[in-house]
């Protein structure tokens, strides 16, 4: 048994790799125990305590402390090990690494839980729609920076040379701008969005096509959810380059109805068929006072007579254009105010007619079909 423990492999005796595998084993089983922990006993104190900072605090570092309990096993189980300075030197970069994103990790769980619990409602209680806006951005741009100040930190420990990496990506500054103009276009059209804001979050937009209503403002594009509930995602340059429509801002939804009549309505059954659409529009209370009502054409087939009216913002349109038009239909009914359907007339000449007389020489024959 000792000569297997004793034997060498890649400079440590199997009993060393033995031992370090029951390290990195036995941090994997310590943080899960820790994360048991954590359910089972802290997260119930900290419900008694009944305030929502502790709970942030325990919520926050569960996962986290878990990672750096695993991380630290397996630095330990490394540390057992005899390795060459090159590879030693090469795992202490790596091992600087890993604890930059544990801590990087950490530091942004805080930022989403703040702004979450704390700057959103905050935000969502004033009166501005600017502040609504920019929350989304500054959360992401605070994330951004510390997940790229860990990177500097991590790289700086690890020994590599930041400045000259930096002085590096200065010198390929113009090829990459070169490659990133749809993303810089989409940056500016960002701060366009943000600076003559023709849309806030909740409208409803058309734009390219689509319409949905605005559920986040980012640096490089927006998203929206389309009526049919999908989520799309558009690039703030599109709204630089093509027309957008605010729905939203609209003051009354406007509703045109042309209405025909059939030909044999006199000139009272017209005027009485406004008088009642009139009486429809003055009765509702979702719709504005203003109507534009008017007998305004003969047309091929009816007597065609405009209803125009505004549905008052904010107001049901659905269930207010279901009143108005079944109200329509019931007043016209009761009034025996009749709806012209398509006509066509159909004239038979020549063989057809002299068939269809009773022995005339050049007969013709007119059948009237209601389509």
């Amino acid at each position: 048994m000792s000569e297997f423990f004793g034997r060498m492999y890649f400079g440590n005796t199997m009993g060393q790799w033995l031992t370090a595998a029951g390290i990195v084993i036995g941090a994997v089983l310590l943080g899960r125990i820790v994360y048991w922990i954590f359910g089972r006993f802290i997260k119930r104190a900290v419900a008694k305590a009944r305030t929502r900072l502790a709970d942030l605090v325990v919520d926050l570092g569960e996962e986290p402390l878990v990672y750096a309990v695993t991380v630290a096993g397996i630095w330990v189980a490394y540390r057992t090990l005899s390795t060459s300075p090159g590879v030693d030197a090469f795992m202490v970069k790596v091992f600087f690494i890993l604890f930059a994103i544990g801590v990087a990790w950490f530091l942004t769980r805080v930022i989403d839980a703040l702004f979450e619990e704390y700057l959103k409602p905050m935000v969502a209680g004033t009166e501005s729609d600017l502040d609504d806006q920019l929350l989304p951005l500054a959360r992401k741009s605070i994330k951004i920076a510390i997940w790229a100040m860990a990177g500097i930190i991590a790289m700086s420990n690890a020994g590599y040379d930041v400045a000259a990496i930096i002085a590096g990506l200065g010198l390929g500054g113009l090829a990459f701008a070169l490659a990133a103009q749809d993303s810089v276009s989409n940056l500016f059209g960002g701060f366009t969005i943000l600076t003559d804001a023709p849309f806030k979050m909740g409208d409803r937009v058309k734009i390219a096509g689509f319409d949905g209503t605005i559920q986040e403002i980012g640096l490089r594009s927006t998203r929206l959810t389309t009526l049919e509930g999908r989520t799309v995602t558009i690039p703030n340059a599109t709204f630089t380059k093509s027309p957008v429509e605010n729905v939203s801002s609209e003051p009354s939804r406007k509703v045109v109805l042309n209405l025909g009549l059939t030909y044999d309505m006199n000139e009272a059954q017209v005027q009485r068929a406004m008088a009642l659409l009139k009486d429809i529009a003055a009765g509702h209370d979702d719709l504005e006072e203003k109507v534009i009502i008017g007998f305004n054409a003969f047309g091929d087939f009816a007597l065609n007579v405009a209803f125009t009216y505004y549905i008052k913002r904010g107001a049901n349109i659905g269930a207010a254009q279901t009143d108005v038009n079944l109200a329509i239909l019931e007043r016209f009914n009761a009034e025996g105010l009749e709806f012209a359907f398509p006509t066509q007339t159909i004239q038979l000449s020549g063989a057809a007619g002299q068939r269809g007389g009773e022995g005339g020489e050049g007969g013709q024959a007119v059948g009237r079909y209601w389509l």
